[in-house]
């Protein structure tokens, strides 16, 4: 029998590119309206999946076969595996470091150290020198902003404007971080030179940083601390009864922050931060492990069951205190596995909608009424900020824009740095307040909090785009390919 030849591919139409648009639309506003902040738990998974199918039916629709689309999603979700190593590791990493007693000596030391009136100030700008230094936003927000988080609830502040403060900080490192893998990738999708690119974003980056940071200062000196000093040494008290503090438990941090100095790759230098953490817990911690662990097997059998527990399962402690317990209990890789699952439904929707070219429907659509550079460049900012909602991973946000629009910034004489700056303004910057993208799944599943919540907050994150925009009408810093000189 002759095998069946492929369908001829139809051109997708604005018509079909917004059918699993809608769809999702529809979905993900129905689970946040059904289920409120439980909708990452499952339900926006669902609302992608369904999107997804209805994605792969304008495909199949069009001409596309079912092997082509499935081989799509299995690419799309392969682009993920680096980053779900890394969020299972670093679920680990929580667990060993609130046993050891790395994450509670933070807040205690933090509790001792940092006013509420500049609070969140110092919490953006600590979150900022650490992530510039490792080039890891997901890092910084592991390590010190679950710390700092715990340091807000000891000061009775607010812990949806830490969490922004804390996103706003880490972006901000992440994104000026020749280490960082974001600021490596949008230079080289579009041609530039890296040190060029960091260069020319220090214009829109920087003015939106200090904006930001004197939001935080306001905000900081008018915020109302609600626990008074008794409840601050209360909390002293009970970290110092639970744990043994002391600068050494800090070792772990500083280990993991040489390595990632040192350009360690993320995943190695998260598990070596993790098991880190694991040594120091037994050398440190044997009161609180002694306390645990179920000695009818033996104590050493204990002590090796509890720690790898805690690498899979986390750890938690019973202080006799509710809202310290909820503070100083987390962590393990079998708390990531639903954001893992939502990583991948997000992605799966990505690779459809690209691989079925209904994503250049909308950019095709855009450039057409993009007639001026001011224009060109806040097109391409709302196209990356499409993309992270609609493909749901920065990664694709810088990727495909960038391959989209460059072509069109090189007609018009735009030095490719332009190109990259933008990308980074629309695309990097707003990855994590969006629930559903992998970077706003990963920011809520080690803080705690959602990204609708915390969005409004992360003042660094919001005024970047907008002032990216701005720069563009008024041709600041707009630099343009200069004309070969005859010989």
């Amino acid at each position: 029998m002759k095998p069946l030849e492929d369908k001829p591919i139809k051109p997708a139409s604005f018509f079909d590119a917004l059918i699993p648009i809608s769809v999702l639309i529809c979905l993900l506003g129905a689970a946040v309206y059904l289920f409120g902040d439980n909708s990452s738990s499952g339900p926006n998974q669902i609302a992608l999946l369904f999107a997804t199918f209805a994605a792969a039916l304008i495909g199949l629709k069009n001409g596309y076969t079912w092997k082509k689309l499935e081989q799509a999603m299995i690419e799309g979700i392969t682009l993920s595996l680096g980053a779900i190593l890394i969020l299972l590791m670093v679920g680990a990493l929580i667990g060993t470091w609130l046993l050891s007693g790395t994450v509670p000596t933070l807040i205690y030391y933090g509790l001792q150290v940092i006013n509420p009136s500049w609070f969140y100030a110092a919490s953006c700008l600590i979150c900022g020198i650490v992530a510039m230094s490792i080039g890891s936003s997901w890092t910084t927000a592991a390590t010190i902003g679950v710390a700092l988080l715990g340091v807000a609830t000891g000061l009775g502040l607010e812990q949806t404007v830490t969490a922004g403060a804390v996103i706003s900080g880490a972006y901000f490192g992440d994104k000026l971080s020749p280490l960082s893998e974001t600021t490596n990738l949008a230079p080289a999708v579009v041609g530039a030179d890296l040190f060029e690119h960091i260069q020319h974003m220090l214009w829109t980056t920087v003015p939106s940083f200090v904006i930001a940071l004197i939001i935080f200062i306001f905000m900081g000196f008018n915020a109302t601390a609600s626990s008074e000093a008794g409840r601050i040494e209360e909390i002293t008290v009970i970290l110092q009864q639970n744990f043994n503090i002391g600068f050494e438990m800090l070792i772990p941090l500083i280990v993991l922050l040489v390595l990632a100095i040192k350009k360690m790759p993320a995943f190695p230098a998260i598990s070596i931060g993790a098991v880190v953490g694991a040594v120091w817990a037994m050398l440190f911690q044997s009161d609180l492990i002694a306390s645990q662990i179920d000695v009818s097997q033996g104590q050493l059998v204990g002590y090796f069951k509890l720690i790898w527990t805690t690498f899979f399962d986390g750890f938690s402690v019973d202080t006799g205190d509710d809202k310290m317990d909820s503070l100083l209990s987390g962590g393990g890789m079998a708390g990531m596995l639903t954001t893992t699952w939502l990583i991948m439904t997000a992605l799966m929707f990505g690779a459809i909608m690209e691989k079925t070219g209904l994503l250049d429907i909308f950019v095709k659509s855009i450039l057409k009424v993009a007639k001026s550079t001011g224009s060109l460049i806040a097109s391409t900012i709302a196209t990356c900020v499409g993309t992270n909602i609609i493909a749901a991973d920065q990664y694709i946000a810088i990727v495909v824009p960038g391959r989209m629009f460059k072509d069109e910034y090189e007609k018009r004489g735009l030095k490719p740095v332009n190109l990259s700056r933008t990308l980074e303004d629309g695309g990097t910057i707003t990855s994590p307040l969006i629930p559903w993208n992998t970077c706003g799944a990963y920011m809520q599943s080690v803080l705690l909090i959602n990204p609708f919540d915390y969005a409004l907050y992360a003042f660094f994150n919001l005024i970047n785009p907008f002032l990216a925009i701005v720069y563009a009408y008024l041709g600041i810093k707009i630099l343009r390919i200069k004309p070969k000189q005859s010989a």
